[in-house]
């Protein structure tokens, strides 16, 4: 189950990486750069929820616990944000869009990394 876990949440950093940079490169929100976005956010639901039955099947209240939710929470937000504006074709809300994703992007990176360093240091 660990290699699947690893594997989902990898794949969500690809997913997710190729969505914000080739929006960005675009300058428009297409649809299939909001595939990339939901897939990416599906894989990191499904790698997080493979990761904590490995750990117990609990939230931790730790540092990669608390950015992990958070990551998660504004990847949802960035998905439903994207949405509403594939949806609407609004110009100013996409704009914002690219930067509120890159920053979004940034933010994951922190548990993903976090989880990672955890993992190979200090697990028990």
């Amino acid at each position: 189950m660990l290699a699947l876990a690893v594997t989902a949440i990898t794949a969500a950093l690809v997913f997710y990486t190729i969505a914000v940079f080739w929006e960005r490169k675009t300058d428009y929100l297409s649809g299939k750069h909001l595939s990339l976005f939901i897939l990416g956010l599906v894989c990191d639901i499904t790698g997080t929820v493979l990761m904590s039955q490995l750990a117990g099947g609990s939230f931790k209240l730790n540092f990669h616990g608390i950015t992990g939710a958070i990551a998660i929470l504004l990847m949802l937000i960035n998905v439903i944000w994207a949405l509403v504006v594939y949806v609407h074709k609004s110009s100013k809300p996409e704009v914002n869009f690219h930067k509120h994703s890159l920053i979004v992007w940034a933010l994951w990176l922190i548990p993903y990394f976090s989880g990672m360093l955890f993992g190979m240091f200090f697990r028990h």
